[in-house]
Formats: C-alpha cells, structure tokens, sequence
C-alpha cells in the first residue's frame, strides 16, 4: 500500500511516473509497459492475455501502482511534448517568413523614399519654371509611394466596409417563443397555404 501513496505522491512531484517506480519490480513494469502500449483501446484482459497472466494479477498491480493515473500522466507528457514541437515549428516558420519578407520590405520604403523625393524634385522645378505643375502625376507618384511605405510597414494597402443588411423578419414560431418567455399571451396559428384553382 506504501507504494500506491509514493506513486500517488510522485505523481504530483515526479512528471515523469509512467517510468519505472521506487519498489517496483522489472516485472510489474513490464507490464505497465505492456498496459500503455496497447493504446487508447487499452484494457487489462488484453494487457494479462498479452503478458500470459491472470486479469486478478493486472488489476492487483494496476491499483498498487496507479496506472490509470501514470496512463494520464503519460498522456499529458506526449502531449506537452506535441505542443512543444508545434510551437517551435511555428517559430521557425515565422522568423523564415520574416527572413524572406523583410528585404522585400526594405526595398519598398526605399523605393517609397525614391519616389517621394522625385515627387519633391519635380514640385521644385515646375515652380521654379513658373509653369503649372501636373498635379495629377504627381499624386499618382505619392499615392505608389504611400502604398509602398503600407506595405513595408505591414500595414494593409486598402481597407474594406463590409455591410450586412438584415431584413429583420422573426418566423411565426420564434415570435411565439419571444411571446411564451414573457408572458404574453400567445394567439392561436393557423398555416394558410395557397390554393391555386
């Protein structure tokens, strides 16, 4: 019974107590090992039948050796250990998209930059010539260069309303439910259906 409290108690300090525990024999792990392997389909007929003993003789060791919870303890291990790996792969996978995105990023505030200093540059000259200057070029110059700067700075080049328009209509049944919850007196429904000659 004392190794049923120390594996009980082991369970709370030990993460790892579908291991071997203190006390307990080659054997009684062996079939522990038998019993978790066997999967989420897992029972001790078939755990006794696989190890050429008795269903008494699992039931006696899964009870003095908690295996239901060293099944769960194992279970939440693998799983930590799933969720580990995925998210090391997700960190990976983002700090490679950021490796092939953040030059793309650079050249466009640069050739934003670029731009925006030629839009300046033909503003000066077309006032220095004291002729009108072709303002739609040069907006159309500006509006690149603020969608260039947009994208290297992650940010999204155009925004989008969405409208949802509901017609409000409430079916005969719902109104009657909305009508029984409070309180009001509920009218007698009739279905009419039309009747073509």
């Amino acid at each position: 019974m004392t190794n049923t409290l120390e594996v009980r108690a082991g369970r709370a300090t030990n993460p790892l107590v579908f291991e071997q525990q203190h006390r307990e024999s080659s054997k009684a792990f062996a079939a522990f090992k038998t019993y978790l392997d066997l999967g989420p389909n897992r029972s001790l007929v078939s755990a006794a039948a696989k190890m050429g003993c008795s269903k008494r003789r699992m039931e006696w060791l899964s009870r003095k050796y908690d295996w239901p919870g060293r099944v769960n303890a194992f279970n939440r291990h693998i799983a930590d250990l799933e969720r580990q790996a995925i998210e090391r792969l997700a960190c990976e996978k983002a700090v490679e998209w950021w490796q092939l995105h953040e030059p793309a990023r650079r050249q466009a505030w640069l050739e934003a930059e670029e731009a925006i200093a030629m839009v300046r540059e033909a503003r000066e000259r077309w006032r220095n010539s004291g002729r009108t200057p072709g303002f739609e070029g040069m907006a159309r110059m500006l509006d690149l260069a603020f969608k260039l700067k947009q994208f290297a700075a992650g940010m999204p080049s155009e925004i989008k309303e969405v409208h949802n328009l509901h017609a409000g209509k409430v079916s005969i049944e719902w109104e009657e439910a909305i009508k029984k919850a409070y309180g009001q007196k509920a009218e007698t429904i009739v279905d009419v259906q039309e009747v073509k000659p």
